[in-house]
């Protein structure tokens, strides 16, 4: 077929106008993919953010938020996300504050507790440190009674024995006098002599008299170490002379000191240096000495019992150094062990069996050498190698000591 001009002309104009139109679709298309790509980001977009923000949450990211100001689903979506954001980290906060109200509370409990356990135990030592200044306060003035009351009559027994060895030695004069002037008495004189055996007589009464003598000079000593262990005829705070309350002391505790059935006696050595004498509580410092030497004749014994001190002995030492009276009370019983040497001088804390002691023995000396005289008391032991208690108190009373008079009953 032959194609004629007019039909060039529309196929020409047909290329024309399917370029054209296939320019525009071309472009069309690919406007549609940029709006569509960019659709998709803008739609995308607020999805990942509360993706992350949804995450965020999750693990514990409460002040996450997103900012989608839009106007549609998403943006509704993102206002109920950040209410609910709020709302959560309201509740937290809330949380916080109530279990940190708890914890402010349960910390004020256990210090409350603590408070209380701690008075209740103050309370307890202050019930035995009552008990036993009652029963030192009480055993004072029993020992100072039972010392006056057997004072007077020793007194007229030991004045009466002078004045009786004195009439005896004059019957015992007058009768050796009959014996040289009158050899040969009568056989009634005679018989009575034999039946007397009168040479026995005048040999053993004089002894006996000396004995009699010798027993009354020691009740007296015992009536003095009584009166000075419990020092209730003197003022509480004074100069004394430790020595004494020592050997008082010893003299109360000589029963348990000297030999048993069971045991051996206890050989006490004393070392006594030169000290003067020094302003205490000298009731008190008597009240130490006996709590530490009956401490020591207890490890004794206990060491006896075992079998491991053949010759028990307390030796007592004491001496001046610098401005302090320096006495050391030594054993050689079973020992104290390390583990427990810090706790000794606590309240309540005893080694002996139930119901032989309260443990408040060396917790009050502890205290009476340290809160009424300024001092110290210390203890050096190893098991099996005995122990030493060290007191230390200043020769002139501290002004803590004297600022102590006023408390003066606190331990009797």
């Amino acid at each position: 077929m032959e194609y004629t001009p007019l039909y060039k002309a529309a196929l020409a104009t047909a290329h024309k106008n399917i370029f054209v139109t296939s320019v525009i679709s071309l472009g069309c298309g690919m406007f549609a993919l940029a709006t569509g790509y960019l659709i998709s980001i803008s739609i995308s977009k607020p999805i990942k953010q509360l993706q992350q923000a949804v995450v965020n949450l999750a693990e514990g990211k409460l002040n996450t938020r997103v900012s989608i100001r839009s106007h549609d689903e998403i943006g509704e979506l993102a206002n109920s996300f950040n209410k609910m954001a709020d709302d959560l980290q309201y509740s937290r906060d809330e949380f916080v504050n109530a279990n940190e109200q708890l914890r402010n509370e349960i910390a004020e409990r256990q210090q409350a507790e603590v408070e209380l356990q701690q008075a209740l135990k103050d309370l307890k030592k202050t019930q035995i440190q009552l008990i036993q200044s009652e029963k030192m306060s009480s055993l004072g003035q029993l020992v100072a009674g039972v010392a006056h009351e057997i004072n007077n009559p020793v007194n007229f027994i030991s004045g009466n024995l002078e004045h009786t060895d004195d009439y005896t030695q004059q019957l015992l004069l007058l009768i050796k006098l009959y014996q040289n002037y009158y050899p040969n008495p009568e056989p009634e004189i005679q018989n009575a002599n034999q039946v007397v055996d009168i040479e026995y007589l005048i040999e053993d009464l004089p002894k006996m008299l000396s004995s009699m003598k010798m027993g009354a000079k020691r009740i007296r000593e015992i009536v003095l170490s009584l009166r000075i262990f419990s020092r209730l005829d003197e003022a509480e705070f004074k100069t004394v002379d430790l020595h004494e309350g020592i050997d008082s002391t010893l003299l109360i505790l000589q029963h348990r000191i000297k030999a048993q059935n069971n045991r051996l006696e206890i050989q006490v050595i004393k070392e006594y240096g030169e000290m003067p004498k020094i302003q205490c509580f000298a009731g008190q410092l008597n009240q130490v000495f006996m709590n530490l030497l009956a401490n020591a004749i207890d490890a004794l014994e206990e060491s006896l019992q075992k079998n491991i001190c053949p010759n028990p002995w307390i030796r007592i030492s004491s001496e001046q150094v610098n401005e302090n009276a320096v006495i050391r009370i030594a054993d050689n019983g079973v020992g104290i062990a390390e583990a427990i040497q810090s706790r000794l001088f606590d309240p309540f804390f005893t080694t002996k069996p139930v119901g032989q002691g309260t443990g408040m023995g060396l917790s009050i000396s502890y205290q009476i050498i340290t809160e009424k005289h300024g001092g110290s008391l210390q203890c050096i032991s190893s098991p099996g190698q005995g122990a030493e208690f060290i007191i230390a108190i200043p020769i002139r009373a501290v002004k803590s000591a004297q600022l102590s008079i006023c408390d003066r009953h606190a331990y009797g």
